[in-house]
């Protein structure tokens, strides 16, 4: 009993402190985050019925802009390397329901460096000839670049999003 009070406060104060970062962000707001400029623009609205139930559709903008002195980047050592952790910046609508296929959160992603890869291969008539291939050779977010992205929360009548940002790096 006691090791499993103390497991269930070590996961409370661990989940604390992942949101405790989280800062709050309204419609046209820029918000710092670690020298990252952070904002969110509603585009469109529009009401619609799920189940029965009225909600709100909207549809989001939101953009990080690296206005610190750091660079991220995330170098491949080998081909195929599987590299699922590229966020840079989570936004993440409280009061979203995920209903329709839409979204809860939108997290923005550190760009894709592609590098062509010649490699020579025989065709059907055995004649030798040369290909290249596209490959992902790493992940970057250097000073002064931007990323943007979109998404669409739907969120109960009459309310408008209630979206949290946090830093992923």
């Amino acid at each position: 009993m006691k090791n499993s009070i103390s497991s269930l406060l070590i996961v409370i104060c661990c989940s604390f402190g992942i949101f405790a970062n989280a800062q709050k962000i309204s419609d046209g707001e820029t918000v710092d985050v670690n020298g990252l400029k952070v904002s969110f623009n509603i585009m469109n609205k529009e009401s619609v019925q799920v189940g029965g139930k009225a909600f709100d559709r909207y549809k989001i903008a939101a953009s990080v802009k690296n206005t610190s002195d750091k660079s991220y980047n995330i170098r491949l050592t080998s081909y195929p390397q599987i590299v699922m952790d590229t966020g840079i910046v989570e936004l993440d609508c409280m009061n979203a329901t995920g209903a329709k296929l839409t979204s809860k959160k939108i997290q923005l992603k550190m760009k894709t460096q592609m590098i062509n890869v010649s490699y020579s291969a025989y065709d059907k008539s055995g004649k030798s000839v040369t290909n290249i291939l596209p490959v992902i050779g790493s992940y970057y977010f250097d000073t002064g670049d931007t990323i943007s992205d979109d998404a669409v929360f739907i969120v109960p009548a009459g309310e408008k999003p209630d979206v949290t940002v946090r830093s992923l790096r």
